[in-house]
């Protein structure tokens, strides 16, 4: 199962949008625009998942609000610093959605 997040970014919304027109020019299917989609969140989830690397250490003085659906939080955080070696970030509010990763699939034999 690959998360749909991704389909809020910039590039994902082009992508949509783009699909959007070929369906209704006639050019594409709408089966084909949601197969589309479907790679799209999948190459998004993996490459993320390959690429990124990055680690940054955060902390906030108060959690506002927290949930947990789907194997997807959402964090509502206030008064937040955030930390990546010696820089500094300090935002007033943050929205982190976190998802449970895949397990890698291993052949055991």
């Amino acid at each position: 199962m690959a998360y749909q997040l991704y389909r809020t970014s910039t590039l994902g919304a082009t992508l949509q949008e783009t699909l959007d027109e070929l369906v209704q020019k006639g050019d594409m299917t709408p089966a084909l625009a949601r197969t589309v989609l479907l790679q799209y969140d999948k190459s998004m989830n993996e490459g993320l998942k390959q690429k990124a690397k990055s680690q940054l250490a955060f902390k906030a003085t108060k959690l506002q609000s927290y949930q947990m659906c789907d194997n997807v939080w959402t964090l509502k955080l206030k008064d937040v610093e955030f930390r990546e070696k010696d820089k500094v970030l300090h935002v007033d509010k943050v929205k982190i959605v976190a998802c449970v990763a895949e397990e890698e699939k291993t052949n055991k034999k």
